[in-house]
C-alpha cells in the first residue's frame, strides 16, 4: 500500500504536469481499515447513529461491500449531521458538519491517496490539514520572518465563511488540474452534493463544503492552493518592488512587506481575486498596520506604543532587547486566555462534588493541554497568569462545597501539597521554535 502511493509521489514530484487516470485501485480493504483504526472513539456518530466501535467490530462485513460500489460508482454518500458549537465570547454558533463513520473511514482512504498527489504542489506558505505542518510551523515562520528580513508592515486577513462559500464548480476545475480519475471525481462531486440533516430536515448543498470531514480539509487547501498561494508567489511578487511573504493556515493567512506601497497594491488586488473565486474577507479580522523593527522605531520615537497584531490565538508584539537586538515576541491572544479561563471555571463548577483526585486530574489535563500549545518562547508570563487563576478559582469552588463557608488558605495549602497543579512548561525553547520556521 504504501510503496504504491510512493510511486505516486515520486511521480507527481517529477512531473508537475502529470494528470493522474487510475487512483482508486489503491482504495484498499488494508487502507480503509487502517482510516478506520485511526478515528477517534470518543468521536460522534452520523445520520445512521453507527458509533466508532460498532463500525470497527463489523468492518469485515461492509468494507468489501464499500469498495466495489465506489468502484462501480454506485457508492452515495449519506448526508451528514449538522451541529452548532458555541463560538467563544459570540452568540452565533458554528456549525460543524459529522458523516457517518463508514464515510469518514472512506474520506480519509481517499484523501491519503490525493495528498501523496497534493503534498508535491502544496508550497511552503500552506501550513494546515497538512501532515507536519502544525499551527505552530506557521507562527514560528510568520516570527522568524518579521525578525530576520525586511519587513515593516503586516496585513491580517480572515476569510468570510471560507468553508460555506467555496464554488462547487471552480473546485471541481481545480481539482482535475491533477486527477482524471473518474471514479474519484464523481465520489467528490457526491460528498459536495450529499446535503446536511439538521434534524430531521433535510438540506440542499449548493455550495461549501461542511466542516468535519477529512475530505474537506484536503479541498479546501487545493482551493486556496490555486486562489490565493500560486497567485501569490506567480502573479503577484514578481511585481513588488520589495520583500514579501505569504504564510497560510487553512483561511487565516498573514502577509508581510518591506513596503506600503506593496501592501496597499496587495490589498486592492485581493479583493477582486477573492471576488472571482465567491469568497470575501471578514472586515472585522483584516486590516494592514506598521510592523517590525522599523516600525517599533518610528513609534518610540514619537512615544506611543506600536501596534500588534493576532494570528492563531497569539499576539505578536515587537521587543528591544537591552543589547538592542529587534525580536518579535508572543503571548497568549487575550481572547484565548479569557476562553481557557471561562472554559476551567464551567469545568469547575461542574465536578464541584467530585473527590479531590478526580478534580485535579481533569484540572492539570486542561491546563497541559493549553501549555502544550501556548507554551512558545518569551509566554511564559500569560502561561502563570493562568496557573495563577486556577489556583485561586480552585479554592473558590472547594469553599462552596458546603455551607461552612470558604476555605482557609493553610487547608488549601495543604491540599495542594496533595494534589498539585500542573505548573507551567514551555515547549520550546527559542531554538527549538526556530527550527519550526519554513523560510
Amino acid at each position: 500500500m504504501e510503496t504504491g502511493l510512493e510511486r505516486i509521489a515520486t511521480k507527481a514530484r517529477q512531473d508537475a504536469r502529470c494528470c493522474f487516470t487510475s487512483l482508486m485501485h489503491h482504495l484498499t480493504p488494508e487502507l480503509l481499515t487502517d482510516s478506520l483504526r485511526k478515528i477517534a472513539v470518543s468521536s460522534s456518530a452520523g445520520v445512521d447513529r453507527e458509533d466508532v466501535i460498532t463500525a470497527r467490530q463489523t468492518s469485515g462485513y461492509w468494507s468489501d461491500e464499500l469498495i466495489r460500489q465506489v468502484h462501480q460508482k454506485g457508492y452515495r454518500p449519506p448526508p451528514v449531521r449538522r451541529v452548532y458549537i458555541p463560538k467563544p465570547g459570540k452568540q452565533e454558533a458554528r456549525p460543524i458538519g459529522i458523516p457517518t463513520v463508514r464515510d469518514r473511514a472512506l474520506q480519509r482512504s481517499v484523501s491519503k491517496i490525493l495528498s501523496s498527489i497534493y503534498e508535491t504542489d502544496f508550497l511552503a506558505c500552506s501550513h494546515g490539514g497538512r501532515p507536519k505542518c502544525s499551527a505552530h510551523h506557521a507562527v514560528s515562520t510568520v516570527k522568524y520572518t518579521i525578525s530576520s528580513k525586511k519587513i515593516s508592515w503586516v496585513y491580517e486577513a480572515d476569510l468570510r465563511n471560507f468553508f460555506g462559500s467555496l464554488d462547487h464548480g471552480w473546485l471541481m476545475r481545480f481539482v482535475e488540474h491533477r486527477v482524471k480519475d473518474p471514479r474519484i471525481l464523481t465520489l467528490i462531486r457526491r460528498w459536495l452534493k450529499a446535503g446536511v440533516m439538521e434534524g430531521e430536515q433535510y438540506h440542499k448543498s449548493e455550495r461549501g463544503t461542511p466542516q468535519g470531514g477529512s475530505i474537506s480539509v484536503l479541498l479546501s487547501n487545493v482551493y486556496l492552493h490555486y486562489v490565493l498561494d500560486l497567485w501569490f508567489e506567480k502573479k503577484v511578487k514578481p511585481h513588488l518592488k520589495g520583500e514579501a511573504y505569504l504564510c497560510r493556515y487553512l483561511d487565516d493567512f498573514v502577509v508581510t512587506f518591506q513596503l506600503k506601497q506593496d501592501a496597499l497594491a496587495f490589498q486592492n488586488m485581493l479583493s477582486e481575486r477573492l471576488e472571482k473565486f465567491s469568497l470575501a474577507l471578514e472586515p472585522n479580522k483584516t486590516r494592514l498596520i506598521p510592523f517590525g523593527r522599523f516600525a517599533e522605531r518610528d513609534h518610540k520615537a514619537k512615544g506611543i506604543k506600536a501596534p500588534t497584531f493576532e494570528f492563531l490565538g497569539f499576539t505578536f508584539y515587537g521587543f528591544h532587547f537591552k543589547a538592542g537586538n529587534y525580536s518579535v515576541c508572543l503571548k497568549t491572544a487575550k481572547s484565548r486566555l479569557n476562553r481557557s479561563m471561562n472554559a476551567l471555571k464551567t469545568k469547575l463548577c461542574g465536578m464541584r462534588h467530585l473527590p479531590l483526585r478526580e478534580q485535579i486530574k481533569q484540572i492539570n489535563a486542561h491546563l497541559r493541554g493549553h501549555y502544550q500549545y501556548f507554551g512558545v518562547p518569551f509566554n511564559s508570563r500569560s502561561l502563570a497568569r493562568l496557573h495563577r487563576y486556577t489556583i485561586k478559582m480552585w479554592r473558590k469552588s472547594l469553599g462552596r462545597r458546603s455551607q461552612k463557608g470558604r476555605l482557609n488558605w493553610t487547608k488549601y495549602t495543604t491540599i495542594l501539597e496533595h494534589y498539585p497543579v500542573t505548573r507551567p512548561k514551555l515547549k520550546y525553547d527559542n531554538l527549538s521554535f526556530q527550527s519550526l520556521a519554513v523560510m
